[in-house]
């Protein structure tokens, strides 16, 4: 696909069946270009390019940092190192003004110009929240695989989380709207979606694992009960009385659910993988090796024949 940069920051794209179209030059493409899409959002068209970029050989390295993620409500991300990250996407002003603009979308007549007016003002809002989301995903990604050979989170399903609670039996259906719309705010699944794809450049491994009961699990003394979950925040492990943040306690379950099985974790058998040796491999490769005395061995012991065993001695098969 023809593209060509005109000046500093335009640039044109030969398209089927619209010719050559100008658009801003925001970013250098670094790569061959494969295939463009052109969308609208919020008022705006923007252009979008697929590229092929060679790809450097990934090394993995085992003494590289481990990390659990859990995803929340009131903290969007926590790790199990303790780190937690969090934004607000929607400020006050925004929140009462999208309130006003949906009354006002309801009482117009649907298709007139009016109606379409006011779905265009939601509709700006609605972009820079998506921005917004989308930034803090992006570089909380880029921050929490920094560094890290293993990221373990939890295998959620977010869309049955986040649908509708009017069918649901029980009681509260207004508190799980609620749950339900943070759920949605927050973004869960695009955070994972920016994870993997800055782990592409890392080489850091993506594993999901079962969510059921990490956080009634006591990561101390591996004690479940779900009263030690006193509050939202607050873990108090009614066995042994550890006491810690609950999203901590998640995430920590989380990474040992990860590694569970496993004395050494190793990176995948991928062929663009390349797990890099530890300083103390490389010590013994160079390092001779001592030879073991008689002494240091100690005498062998020699199996007695079948059925044959001195008194007060057992057999040793």
């Amino acid at each position: 696909m023809p593209v060509e940069r005109v000046s500093r920051n335009v640039g044109r794209v030969k398209l089927p069946k619209l010719g050559w179209v100008r658009f801003r030059w925001s970013r250098p493409l670094g790569g061959e270009v494969r295939a463009a899409t052109v969308c609208r959002d919020g008022g705006h068209w923007y252009v979008a390019f697929r590229v092929d970029t060679p790809m450097k050989e990934r090394t993995v390295s085992l003494e590289r940092g481990r990390l659990g993620v859990d995803r929340g409500v009131v903290q969007t991300v926590v790790a199990s190192d303790g780190r937690m990250f969090n934004r607000a996407f929607v400020t006050a002003g925004e929140a009462e003004r999208l309130r006003r603009l949906n009354r006002q979308l309801h009482r117009r007549c649907k298709g007139s110009g009016r109606w379409h007016a006011t779905a265009d003002a939601i509709a700006s809002v609605n972009v820079r929240v998506r921005h917004r989301r989308a930034d803090f995903n992006a570089k909380t990604a880029r921050e929490l695989v920094t560094g890290c050979a293993l990221l373990v989170l939890e295998d959620l399903n977010v869309r049955a989380m986040s649908s509708a609670a009017a069918g649901y039996p029980g009681t509260g259906p207004a508190q799980r709207r609620g749950l339900h719309r943070s759920i949605r705010d927050k973004g869960w699944f695009a955070l994972e979606l920016a994870l993997r794809n800055a782990a592409r450049t890392t080489g850091t491994a993506i594993r999901k694992v079962d969510p059921a009961y990490t956080s009634q699990t006591c990561p101390r003394c591996r004690h479940v009960d779900r009263k030690s979950r006193k509050s939202q925040a607050d873990f108090v492990c009614t066995s042994c009385g550890h006491r810690e943040h609950a999203d901590v306690v998640g995430a920590k379950n989380a990474l040992a659910a990860g590694l569970g099985g496993y004395r050494t974790w190793r990176p995948p058998a991928d062929r663009r993988v390349r797990e890099a040796s530890t300083p103390c491999e490389r010590a013994a490769a160079v390092l001779p090796r001592p030879r073991e005395s008689a002494a240091a061995v100690g005498p062998t012991r020699r199996r007695p024949s079948k059925g044959v065993c001195s008194p007060g001695q057992l057999p040793l098969w």
